[in-house]
């Protein structure tokens, strides 16, 4: 094991709170001589956003120690089209990053639908995406989340969400990027330099962390801190390695190098 890909909320922090453990269990990583890399599925903000967040928690964290669903779409895009022309769904953050890319963001014949979690989401957006969808354009999805976890045991309609209002009113299904999917795997082994055996994937979701590892046969440690129950986990056909209540809870399970 050389590096651990984290999740982040509800994995380190939940909402606008760091979890108190947190900086401890990045400390011991590196202590270990063990990269990281923080994974996260949400394309709602920019890794400058994630960034800027997480330095106002306290932690030392640069845009670089952080990859999204936004550069794995953007990355998988680049290698289909470049510059391509997209009818994109997604916030004004999402849409600055694929402008910075060189992508052409248009209503008018696009090469691709894209669609994010959208805060921003309506019904003109819903309407022209499924235009373009029933006229044969490629229909890609950031992620898969259905919902996304908020203060309060709420939580948000999530990309996942929308893509079932397209798919329901168009029968088109999206090709998803984000985690547990493989195009983001290959994102983050391109990014760290590294082979899928040299990763361990540290996250509170069965359905996207621990399912990208489970199905490439990467070690995996489910937190309980976030979105499962040690309930759901043990019921689950998606078996992580092993189950901790916090991500500082991994580290006597860890190698020093």
């Amino acid at each position: 094991m050389k590096a651990l890909i984290l999740d982040l909320d509800g994995t380190l922090y939940l909402g606008e709170e760091l979890f108190e453990s947190t900086p401890a269990f990045l400390a011991g990583l590196d202590q270990r001589n063990l990269r990281y890399l923080f994974v996260s599925n949400n394309s709602s903000k920019t890794t400058g956003d994630y960034a800027r967040k997480m330095q106002r928690m306290g932690l030392n964290v640069t845009e670089e120690m952080i990859y999204t669903s936004t550069e794995a779409t953007i990355e998988y895009l680049s290698r289909l089209k470049s510059n391509a022309n997209l009818y994109l769904i997604g916030t004004p953050a999402m849409e600055s990053q694929f402008r910075c890319a060189g992508n052409v963001i248009t209503d008018e014949s696009p090469d691709f639908v894209v669609l994010g979690f959208d805060t921003t989401f309506n019904y003109e957006k819903f309407k022209i995406g499924c235009h373009w969808l029933k006229r044969g354009v490629p229909f890609i999805a950031t992620h898969p989340d259905l919902n996304c976890p908020i203060a309060n045991a709420e939580s948000l309609p999530d990309a996942g969400a929308l893509a079932a209002a397209f798919t329901a009113a168009t029968g088109v299904h999206p090709k998803y990027i984000g985690k547990p999917y493989r195009e983001m795997l290959y994102g983050i082994t391109t990014r760290l330099k590294l082979k899928i055996s040299d990763l361990c994937v540290v996250g509170d979701r069965l359905s996207t962390d621990i399912s990208m590892g489970f199905q490439n046969h990467i070690p995996t440690a489910l937190v309980l801190s976030g979105g499962t129950s040690r309930q759901k986990a043990d019921y689950s056909d998606v078996t992580p390695t092993v189950v901790i209540e916090r991500a500082v809870d991994l580290l006597p399970f860890l190698p020093i190098r």
